[in-house]
């Protein structure tokens, strides 16, 4: 686990070191596709969630009782 920390430290320091514009690129090629994921992870959750309540888009039209 040290290895992984000090390869992360490394890391850090050298992107703290870029000019800004190479600083804010290499930042937004990692957190573009980490963000994505994270949405999409959260996406599934609640849709499972929901799919287990009983109170998602699928239940309400296999049961035929529409809102609105």
């Amino acid at each position: 686990m040290e290895r992984i920390a000090d390869w992360w430290d490394g890391f850090e320091l050298w992107v703290a070191g870029l000019p800004f514009i190479p600083q804010f690129l290499v930042v937004l090629v990692g957190m573009v596709p980490i963000s994505f994921g994270i949405a999409y992870l959260i996406d599934r959750t609640l849709h499972v969630a929901a799919g287990a309540l009983g109170r998602d888009e699928d239940s309400d039209h296999e049961t035929g009782s529409e809102v609105g």
